[in-house]
């Protein structure tokens, strides 16, 4: 029998390659490859086509059980979730170092024991980062400490799986953190590509089985992806993103994928003493007091999944000397949607931002995906450009093309209500989304041309 090869599995993406090498072929990553011992290699060829149990069809239109959701008591973490958390049903939590993950769950995980009775089933904590001691000590700091919930510190998936097995089905099981979990029958250290993938598939198997609603939390790599294979994304049926700079005091817990609702639903914490706190109005923490306009200042109402978020563009530019080279610095925004703004600006509007440094700010470190930005963004660059401020209790948004067209965006009636209830009372955007409502007024855009004259010849 010929000796078996020897395998190279990447950890962070889960290629595999026959001999070691400082770069992964598949991700790029470097130094992520480990040996790992191969497969059993058989002559004999297997035949799969019989020996089987058969399994059961079932037509389109079976009757089955509506979904029945749980809500968690925190109504940002529902509206993430959208709705509250599905029997049965795998999340993946990623975040961060320090970001707040662990509290946001010990949060749900209380409250979901106070409201539920015993017919509910209990309540499960795992802890495989942290002894039980220190879980204890901060749901002591946050007042949770006479929570019914159930808590344990374990990294043996086996161990896990038997004790759950002698107990009813928990209505909620947090593993925190599937890097930490082991089993003895994969080959390799815990947080290895076999180990999480495996270990997952049983804790996700075990939850549609009995009806657990499970919470994975998992780590993340220096660009801010879930470490591990990416089979795990594809195994669970939530992803969830907790993000947040640590020197603001607010988090923002952004669903990634979710097989029972909307994607991009965002909840809004704040951090504090006591743990997390709920906001109500996200838009109040994205805006700056606004007394008296200012140059290069622009609002901007997001959409975040069906939750409109108004939040304040910045931009600043700076003259240089000749022959220096102009720098471009964007936070929140992409660097290279930016770049092709500019080059439209210059192309069709004559505006000169070649001899200029461009900075471009998201204040409260705010991050945008939303394509709707770019008039945005436009108005706070050519507002900066001629020191001009923008009309005040106004609001901007529209996709600009490359021929300079503001393009129509979706959600344009959900926008203008929000920048209503906050006391704003002018839009600027795309032709045909004017709201017939009392209380705003609109302002079609249709080339960019216009909104550099609108706001250089304002007096």
């Amino acid at each position: 029998m010929a000796k078996p090869k020897r395998r190279y599995v990447c950890q962070a993406c889960g290629g595999v390659s026959f001999r070691w090498q400082g770069q992964c072929a598949d991700c790029g990553e470097w130094n992520t490859l480990s040996e790992e011992a191969p497969e059993t290699v058989f002559s004999a060829r297997h035949d799969l086509s019989s020996g089987g149990r058969p399994i059961a069809f079932e037509p389109l239109d079976t009757p089955g059980q509506a979904l029945q959701r749980r809500a968690t008591g925190l109504a940002e973490f529902d509206r993430a979730l959208g709705g509250g958390l599905v029997p049965g049903s795998a999340i993946l939590m990623g975040g961060d170092p320090g970001i707040g993950k662990s509290t946001l769950l010990m949060q749900a995980a209380a409250r979901i024991a106070e409201m539920g009775g015993a017919s509910a089933g209990p309540v499960v904590y795992i802890s495989g980062e942290e002894a039980a001691g220190q879980v204890r000590m901060r749901a002591e700091r946050m007042g949770l400490a006479q929570a019914p919930v159930q808590l344990a510190a374990a990294t043996s998936v086996r161990d896990i799986l038997t004790t759950l097995g002698t107990m009813a089905p928990p209505a909620l099981l947090v593993i925190d953190s599937i890097q930490t979990m082991h089993s003895d029958q994969i080959e390799g250290a815990p947080g290895t590509v076999s180990q999480v993938r495996g270990c997952a598939f049983e804790l996700i198997r075990y939850a549609k089985q009995n009806g657990t609603a499970l919470v994975l939390v998992g780590h993340v790599t220096k660009d801010g992806s879930i470490a591990g294979p990416r089979v795990l994304e594809h195994m669970v049926d939530v992803v969830m993103s907790f993000e947040g700079e640590r020197s603001h005091q607010y988090r923002i817990l952004r669903s990634l994928k979710n097989r029972f609702g909307p994607v991009d639903e965002i909840g809004v914490f704040a951090m504090a003493g006591q743990g997390l706190e709920e906001v109500g109005n996200p838009s109040m923490l994205f805006l700056s007091g606004r007394e008296n306009p200012v140059p290069g200042s622009a609002v901007f109402p997001a959409m975040e999944g069906t939750r409109p978020v108004l939040v304040e563009i910045q931009a600043l530019i700076v003259r240089l000397a000749s022959g220096a080279t102009p720098r471009r610095a964007v936070v929140g925004w992409d660097s290279g949607r930016l770049a092709m703004l500019l080059a439209v600006l210059e192309a069709r509007c004559g505006l000169n931002f070649s001899s200029a440094e461009v900075y471009l700010n998201v204040a409260g470190g705010y991050r945008l995906a939303d394509p709707a930005a770019d008039l945005a963004v436009a108005a706070a660059l050519i507002s900066a450009l001629g020191d001009r401020p923008l009309p005040d209790g106004a609001v901007w948004f529209g996709e600009i093309s490359l021929a300079g067209e503001v393009r129509p965006v979706a959600h344009s009636g959900i926008r203008q209500r929000e920048a209503a209830k906050l006391g704003f009372n002018r839009a600027f955007g795309p032709p045909g989304g004017a709201l017939a409502e009392a209380g705003m007024r609109y302002a079609d855009i249709a080339l960019l041309p216009n909104v550099v004259d609108r706001i250089l010849s304002a007096t």
